[in-house]
């Protein structure tokens, strides 16, 4: 997507991106998606269609894959196209930017009390890849990326350093 590559960090803009996994030829699961979520420093970008046709996604600064907690760092950013471009980037409020397990991926948070999130994500994604949501959260101080609090998945697609 061209105009995501002004608000990628400075390193990365003249880098060549691959597609690591889509819907379409891969199937909707979310392990699928960690297997094929390229190395552990390598930064992802994730890019949704929901079934009303709307555009968003996140830039995560490190690969997508299963952890037990969140990490990332503060180049991690939320976006929409509804209908330009909209970049929601780290407050500094928290540092609650990318998780993920076997039934949820998440990124962005709200206060966190003994590890548990309040569930008011910036963005998640369940484990079959086929419904999500997005809240407002203290991460990326975002609007909703969709309309609707909760989505259906009509493509996704992951993108990977090449």
């Amino acid at each position: 997507v061209p105009q995501l590559g002004p608000q990628l960090p400075p390193r990365l803009t003249q880098q060549p991106w691959q597609l690591l996994y889509c819907t379409r030829r891969d199937g909707f699961s979310l392990r699928t998606l960690y297997r094929r979520g390229g190395q552990g420093g390598s930064p992802a970008l994730l890019l949704i269609r929901d079934t009303e046709a709307q555009a968003f996604g996140a830039f995560s600064s490190c690969a997508i894959c299963c952890s037990s907690s969140f990490s990332g760092t503060g180049e991690t950013f939320l976006f929409s196209f509804s209908p330009e471009l909209k970049v929601f980037r780290w407050t500094g409020r928290n540092n609650f930017f990318v998780k993920g397990d076997v039934n949820l991926l998440m990124f962005g948070g709200g206060r966190c009390a003994v590890g548990n999130c309040s569930g008011r994500f910036g963005l998640w994604l369940d484990g079959d890849l086929h419904h999500g949501g997005s809240h407002p959260c203290d991460t990326f101080g975002n609007e909703p990326l969709s309309p609707r609090e909760q989505f259906c998945v009509q493509d996704l697609e992951l993108w990977g350093l090449a």
